[in-house]
């Protein structure tokens, strides 16, 4: 179950309203998500219902927007507002094909490219639970028409952007192997 909230508010209040995205996705399941609901975390940081361990769920919040994927499987999300995009970024964290794939995108597209990309990268690690600590320029991304291109094996990617190109939403998530 992915949620995803465009609003305006207060930056102290994104993460309680993330929160709030995922009380009521767990709601739908039947699952009671309270102040005293039991979390626990992997070495890297990575929340998990200690409850449910068959749960995977994952939050993003930014400026003016916020996102929940609740899963049956390991699964990542990554939101941004698109703004002007920092090459020093890009070059720590784009594949050389990346980088010339934002700097060869029209003016007006650059920034939104950048954050495709970056929202893919993001949603990926935290669905592996690594954090940015993992090497971002070896997890590569294209596009061909409306389709995500990646040589990454066992996950599936989703983009959404919203508010015409001002928000970035991407959404990774491990693919479940049937016996």
């Amino acid at each position: 179950m992915l949620m995803i909230s465009v609003m305006d508010i207060d930056k102290r209040q994104q993460h309680s309203h993330a929160h709030a995205l995922l009380r009521e996705c767990l709601g739908t399941l039947g699952i009671a998500y309270l102040s005293s609901t039991p979390i626990v975390t992997n070495n890297m940081g990575k929340p998990s219902l200690a409850d449910y361990p068959e749960v995977h769920f994952n939050l993003s919040h930014a400026n003016g927007i916020a996102a929940c994927i609740v899963s049956d499987t390991e699964c990542g999300i990554d939101c941004e507002q698109v703004r002007t995009f920092r090459p020093n970024v890009m070059k720590r964290a784009f594949s050389a094909a990346e980088r010339e794939l934002v700097e060869s995108s029209p003016d007006d597209e650059r920034d939104l490219m950048f954050f495709r990309l970056w929202t893919l990268k993001e949603a990926y690690v935290k669905a592996l639970g690594v954090g940015i600590s993992y090497p971002l320029s070896t997890a590569e991304f294209s596009f061909e028409g409306g389709r995500i291109v990646t040589g990454i094996a066992g996950y599936s990617f989703r983009q959404y952007l919203l508010k015409n190109g001002r928000y970035a939403v991407s959404v990774c998530e491990k693919i479940a192997q049937t016996t």
